[in-house]
């Protein structure tokens, strides 16, 4: 059994990727750390994880050594101390967007802050097991993944790959997000992954999960809005791209299944006569599923691809465990095998 321990796991993210630990065949939760609630049982801000478990928050003063930590702290916070961390586990999954990107000029840009350890950006693997599964299986360190750009890079990975985006032209991705996004409270937001950039998690331009799917595709006229809507847990996105005239649906069935057809996480979702003819988020809450659909103009050569995810499942907490088994060998599945609800 794994000794896993997760320092800032009072938050939406590190509360969702607990429950999923919970419930790993090959994983012993050790501790969890939240400095204003050290002492308390953790279903006094997870309440779904009543009777659960009985493991109670503790300060990260406490923190022993285990054999992978994992870390939901706010952005910035992870590279300031990830020597100390370093020291404590061999293997590092960071839920936060410390080591997302490569270059740290890029991260000044986006986050508008110097990096505090740029030295360790080259050792972080993208936490995107889609894009970068080779380089995940036993690897040491695993970044975390922006929700907003997972759904964009997935709606857009089969179409980057055959290469049919037209370059010279916007891809412009329009993101509807729930209100998990933003985290559990103000008060809370030093602990939550995305917290402390909750604000700007709702830009209509500019928002900096830009920079992760330009990296990831290999793109530089990614354009990405993001609002909120009536959802509590969720993410889709809508791809806009233009390839050559011509292109048919048919010819997207194609990419997509080559692209997509032997992913654990991904199911294409395209059809006549169902519930649900495209993606629907709501349909994903508490799993690691993507779901993907697309639809093709040939007369304009537009292409419109469609992206769902739950953003603490595959845009979180999900994705992070996906990347715990890859770095040990376990099956990709091993704790991720929800299915979701229906009716919801």
């Amino acid at each position: 059994m794994l000794r896993v321990s997760i320092v800032g796991a009072s938050g939406y993210g590190g509360g969702e990727l607990l429950r999923l630990l919970l419930g790993h065949p090959q994983i012993e939760v050790a501790q969890v750390t939240s400095e204003s609630n050290a002492g308390k049982p953790v279903h006094t801000l997870h309440p779904n994880l009543r009777s659960v478990t009985d493991i109670k928050f503790v300060s990260a003063r406490v923190l022993e050594p285990c054999d992978v930590l994992c870390l939901a702290l706010p952005h910035g916070e992870a590279s300031k101390r990830i020597e100390e961390f370093a020291r404590l586990a061999p293997r590092i999954v960071d839920l936060s967007a410390d080591f997302r990107l490569r270059d740290p000029q890029v991260y000044q840009k986006w986050y508008g802050e110097p990096h505090a350890a740029p030295a360790w950006l080259d050792r972080f693997v993208y936490g995107l097991p889609e894009v970068s599964r080779e380089q995940l299986r036993g690897a040491s360190y695993a970044s975390g993944v922006g929700c907003n750009a997972t759904a964009a890079n997935l709606a857009l990975l089969p179409l980057a790959r055959a290469g049919l985006i037209d370059a010279s032209r916007p891809v412009v991705v329009d993101i509807k997000v729930g209100s998990s996004e933003g985290g559990a409270s103000p008060s809370l937001a030093s602990h939550h992954p995305e917290r402390s950039g909750a604000v700007r998690s709702f830009a209509p331009t500019g928002h900096r999960h830009t920079a992760e799917v330009e990296q990831a595709l290999g793109l530089t006229n990614v354009h990405l809005s993001i609002t909120s809507i009536e959802l509590v847990r969720g993410v889709l996105a809508t791809a806009h791209v233009w390839t050559r005239p011509g292109i048919t649906d048919r010819d997207l069935w194609a990419v997509y299944r080559q692209a997509y057809r032997d992913e654990p996480f991904v199911r294409l979702v395209k059809a006549q006569g169902t519930v649900y003819r495209y993606p629907e988020p709501k349909l994903l809450a508490g799993t690691n599923w993507a779901d993907v659909g697309f639809e093709a103009d040939p007369a304009t050569g537009r292409v419109v691809s469609i992206a769902a995810i739950d953003n603490l499942g595959k845009g979180a907490a999900g994705s992070a465990l996906q990347c715990l088994n890859l770095m040990y060998g376990f099956d990709e599945r091993d704790g991720l095998r929800f299915s979701g609800l229906h009716p919801i």
